[in-house]
């Protein structure tokens, strides 16, 4: 018999051991891929809800399963298996809770002037089905995905203590899926964080450059120069405007250039505040990240409706272009925004940028990563940021209107919750960013509401009384941005309203429709006058830098939310906006989104902004000398001052 050689033994040994080990460990990773409730059909057997699980393809079949197998599908139900079922059992223990009091008068649940009776032991959520009301969810109302946040008018005190699973919401926010009505004697009112307003539902695409970065060469598919997929039957990209009151997403077909699907819906991370100071503030709680994590999951809800809805496989998505301001770029790539929020107001991606480690502010990243629903080799770009505050939705607004090619001094005036103001032409550029604040597109102000239907848009005053018109030629519900200029241009055309918001009369409000209880006060005056200086600030403050009058401006483009539907004449009269020509004004709507779409179909044209940016020069408002007396002046509701000679001339 031939004698063992003791080390080739161990070598075998060991060597063995290694290739059960990496068997072991592929396996664990593998069952982590393949969720257990999914049969040999891809169909789901599973019993509870899961944001996986979509309707059966045929009449008297499962359910079918929308797991690629690529990523970990446990965050879809169980990534934390016992607070799962406990949460779980919570909601069946509350749900199949009887009624209390059924013999007495049952309380109302409101929605959009909408009623139901309200019954004890029922979420929201389970009344807005009564109301056939459309509340978002992938969880299957377990309460993990916070898809269903809404807002609480009145009542808040008729419903279930906060549960665990909702500590990242304050104020009167709740998940819909987890607030139960307990009190059978006081009425609810709740409304979504997901309307859909009117100014983002058409776009001028006007002639673009096709040439994307996503090509078909016969039967395969190419990002730039490596092959991705075969070709299942169209190519699509995605080019996403992230504001910070609202979003659109279009959906287009990369061979034809054509829009295939346009969604707009209001900015779900409303619950963290209103504008993008409150929302890096939130951020760096105890809730780092949730912001992101409401925005990806509300987009993949838009993405999945509109699969649905043109019967394609999210397969074919392999390119999203995304702009926003610095912040809501950032959040939507989830880094850290707290830089931002702090002297010198700079992303760390602008920061790297600056010191050398990175050619540019833009960003490349898998779409896999961000979990966002698409072709598991898809990308996502991240238009580059200018400055500080002014970030790549200005860029992309520059590129929609052609700033490369303008000769003649130009002004570009983004309006919105963070506002931008940038002057110049092809060959010198300065750009200032202006906090706003969201007045003008429904905070703040008791009955301003975005421009949704029912949002009063345009006002005049006559014979004693304001005649008003909705959009949707529906009842009034409260006031958009539109109708709000119209309205304090009427107020002061009237003399009902001095320069300094002080009402005639010395009243504290005015009733502009009785009928329906809407009101206008001094308070909400106080509001849009701080909102309108900003905006009256970095116009001001870059004219006189760049050393012209409103004169000498060829053209003023005005871009942004509810930009298309301001009177120009108005919005002159109170300062809102430079008093140039109106023959010299020029609305292009959502430029942003437009500047998106090019960037999405033409790689000409993410290289034209990519070296236009470099020469942009960033003005710091705040640290003008007399940006205080500015500031006042600007609150004041009349058109802007300016001297025979501009003050701080500068060489250009």
């Amino acid at each position: 018999m031939k004698k063992i050689d003791q080390s080739d033994y161990d070598r075998s040994v060991a060597r063995l051991s290694s290739l059960l080990s990496d068997i072991a460990v592929h396996a664990q990773e593998q069952s982590k891929m393949r969720c257990p409730y999914k049969n040999r059909l891809d169909q789901c057997t599973a019993k509870f809800g899961c944001r996986n699980k979509r309707k059966p393809r045929a009449k008297d079949q499962l359910p079918w399963c929308a797991s690629d197998d690529k990523l970990d599908y446990r965050s879809a139900w169980e990534t934390e298996p016992d607070e799962y079922v406990q949460v779980r059992d919570t909601i069946r223990k509350t749900v199949s809770r009887p009624c209390k009091n059924s013999d007495q008068p049952m309380s109302q649940v409101w929605y959009d002037r909408q009623h139901c009776p309200g019954q004890t032991g029922k979420t929201i959520f389970d009344h807005a089905d009564d109301l056939r009301v459309r509340v978002p969810s992938s969880c299957g109302r377990s309460g993990h995905c916070h898809e269903c946040v809404v807002e609480i008018k009145r009542g808040m005190e008729a419903l279930s203590p906060p549960s665990e699973v909702e500590n990242f919401l304050h104020g009167q926010y709740r998940l819909a899926c987890q607030a139960c009505v307990e009190k059978s004697d006081v009425d609810v009112e709740f409304s979504l964080l997901l309307r859909t307003p009117k100014i983002l539902t058409a776009q001028d695409h006007g002639v673009i450059e096709l040439d994307p970065v996503v090509t078909r060469r016969g039967d395969d598919v190419y990002y730039h120069d490596d092959q991705i997929d075969t070709y299942r039957g169209h190519i699509y990209g995605m080019a996403v405007d992230v504001g910070t009151t609202t979003i659109v997403a279009e959906l287009v077909d990369l061979e034809t250039g054509q829009s295939a699907y346009l969604s707009s819906f209001e900015n779900p991370q409303r619950f963290g505040g209103s504008d993008v100071m409150r929302r890096i503030s939130y951020d760096a709680g105890e809730f780092q990240g949730e912001l992101h994590k409401v925005l990806i999951n509300t987009l993949n809800g838009e993405i999945r409706q509109m699969c649905d809805k043109l019967s394609i496989s999210r397969h074919e998505i392999y390119e999203f272009v995304v702009v926003g301001n610095s912040t809501m770029r950032e959040m939507f790539f989830n880094h850290d925004v707290q830089s931002i929020g702090q002297m010198p107001y700079k992303s760390q991606v602008e920061e790297q940028y600056l010191s050398g480690q990175r050619n540019t502010t833009s960003l490349t990243e898998p779409a896999r990563g961000l979990r966002l629903w698409a072709n598991r080799r898809a990308q996502v770009f991240g238009a580059p940021i200018i400055a500080s505050h002014v970030g790549g939705d200005v860029a992309a607004g520059l590129l929609a209107m052609d700033m490369a090619r303008q000769t003649e001094v130009v002004m570009f005036v983004d309006v919105g919750t963070n506002s931008e103001v940038v002057i110049g032409h092809k060959d010198r550029l300065i750009a200032a960013s202006c906090p706003a604040g969201p007045a003008f597109e429904g905070g703040l102000v008791r009955f301003g509401m975005p421009g949704c239907d029912g949002a009063i848009e345009s006002v005049r005053y006559r014979d004693g009384r304001f005649i008003c018109q909705t959009i949707g030629q529906t009842e009034p519900r409260g006031i958009c941005g539109s109708g709000l200029i119209d309205l304090l241009a009427e107020l002061r055309r009237h003399d009902l309203m001095t320069p300094k918001g002080v009402f005639a009369d010395k009243a504290k409000h005015f009733d502009i429709i009785p009928e329906h209880g809407i009101t206008f006060s001094r308070n909400d005056a106080s509001e849009l006058a701080q909102a309108k200086a900003a905006n009256y600030c970095g116009q001001i403050i870059l004219m006189r830098k760049f050393g012209i009058r409103p004169d000498q401006v060829a053209k003023l483009y005005l871009a942004g939310g509810f930009a298309n539907y301001v009177d120009s004449v108005r919005a002159v009269e109170i300062g809102f906006i430079a008093p140039v020509s109106p023959d010299r004004i020029v609305k292009i709507g959502n430029a942003a989104a437009q500047g998106a779409l090019q960037m999405l179909l033409s790689k000409h044209a993410r290289q034209s902004i990519e070296r236009l940016v470099r020469k942009i020069e960033h003005v710091e408002l705040e640290t003008t000398a007399d940006f205080f007396e500015v500031f006042v002046e600007g609150c004041q509701f009349k058109p802007m001052h300016f001297p025979s000679q501009p003050r701080h001339q500068e060489p250009k």
